[in-house]
């Protein structure tokens, strides 16, 4: 086991639990693929090496291992020197003939198209637009999830604020929705952490390309993903599948909801007399979500849930912004004009020149984590916390959510 990463393991326990469900005949074994983003015969795959073999068959057979079809590097250094220095004018097609017929290259057209388009040295046209048809809905609740934020005058006055939504693609019920003044990285970290504590882990979220869930390197183009935003990477550990919408037509359901919610909230809040954040957002909790969910929400097409139960401990680790630093070698931190002290540790006897990572909690407070370890904690100005303390202040900052 301590050879598998963590987010192995917890991949692995996602399949086990889906299994015993469908075993137990809670799920079918269809709804059990769709959950776990499989096709139904790998999932037969799946129940077979575990009826056979047990947890461990879950796990990735070809972690360590190179691809069989893995072309030598030598081969590639090769097809892009020809390209270079010989062929630099011909296209793509005409230059897999050259390769093939008079170099004996045994190679692919797409093999070469892509190695070329990744070398830069030919370009990579936009694909032609495809026919479109309405997507339906996920037949359980917890397959898919959409998060949006709209910018309105909810209190019916001069100033503008964002209402944050999740809500359920299956079932259109809200799971969560909060008035902000700007949508930004650590309140939709706030209402992920909230929708995975009350209702579990999700397959899947859909979004929009905001700065804080994608980087798109330039405007009109593909998202980038392989540099994570620190939402993305916070759903990576979570085995969340982050989903970019490239059109608002793509989030007409959120959108849809969004002309909903313009409609009737802030006549509501008019009736409640109600002019303020906090006021309104214990409004929501309290009563509107509830309101609005019996009225607009519809039944999913199966029975069942695709929500799992989240068993892990360290959410304050998952949903913080993360940054990494090095100790110096007076065992200080630098970190936004801060002087991080961190005190003498009973395993180490110092940990300069240590990589270290900056956590920088939801509710202001800083910690430092070397591997597993803490080794401080620190208030939003940089004071020391003992373990006492840094207690009592998370227990008023879960206070502070729940109210």
């Amino acid at each position: 086991m301590q050879h598998y990463s963590e987010a192995a393991v917890e991949r692995a326990m996602k399949v086990q639990e889906v299994i015993l469900r469908a075993v137990a005949k809670k799920i079918t074994w269809i709804q059990a693929a769709e959950i776990l983003g499989v096709s139904p015969r790998h999932m037969r795959r799946w129940k077979e090496k575990y009826e056979r073999f047990g947890f461990h068959a879950l796990f990735d057979g070809r972690r360590g291992k190179s691809s069989p079809r893995r072309m030598p590097s030598a081969v590639l250094e090769e097809v892009l020197r020809l390209y270079r220095e010989r062929y630099f004018d011909l296209n793509v097609s005409h230059f897999h003939e050259k390769l093939t017929r008079e170099h004996g290259f045994a190679v692919s057209y797409t093999w070469t198209k892509g190695v070329l388009q990744g070398a830069g040295l030919v370009k990579r046209y936009q694909r032609r637009g495809t026919h479109r048809k309405r997507r339906q809905r996920r037949p359980l609740p917890g397959m898919m999830l959409h998060i949006d934020a709209s910018q309105h005058q909810w209190f019916a006055d001069e100033r503008w604020h964002d209402l944050i939504v999740l809500l359920d693609d299956s079932t259109s019920e809200i799971y969560y929705a909060q008035l902000v003044e700007e949508e930004s990285t650590r309140t939709v970290m706030q209402a992920l952490r909230q929708v995975v504590e009350e209702q579990g882990l999700f397959c899947s979220l859909y979004s929009d390309r905001a700065s804080h869930f994608f980087l798109t390197p330039k405007a009109g183009e593909p998202v980038d993903r392989q540099v994570l935003t620190q939402v993305g990477r916070a759903l990576r550990e979570l085995n969340i599948q982050l989903i970019p919408a490239y059109s608002p037509q793509a989030r007409g359901r959120s959108e849809r909801s969004f002309r909903t919610w313009q409609g009737r909230l802030p006549q509501e809040l008019r009736l409640q007399e109600i002019t303020t954040l906090d006021g309104a957002n214990r409004f929501l909790a309290r009563r509107y979500i509830g309101e609005f969910n019996e009225r607009f929400s519809v039944a999913s097409a199966q029975e069942g849930t695709a929500f799992v139960a989240c068993k892990r401990t360290d959410l304050d680790r998952v949903f913080c912004l993360q940054h990494e630093r090095v100790v110096a070698r007076d065992n200080t931190v630098q970190f936004a004009r801060l002087s991080l002290q961190i005190e003498r540790q009973r395993w180490r006897s110092t940990l300069s020149g240590c990589r270290v990572t900056v956590y920088e909690h939801l509710d202001g407070i800083l910690s430092l984590g070397f591997g597993a370890h803490e080794v401080g904690r620190y208030s939003s100005d940089g004071t020391p916390l003992k373990a006492e303390a840094s207690k009592v202040e998370a227990k008023k900052a879960v206070k502070k959510r729940a109210a």
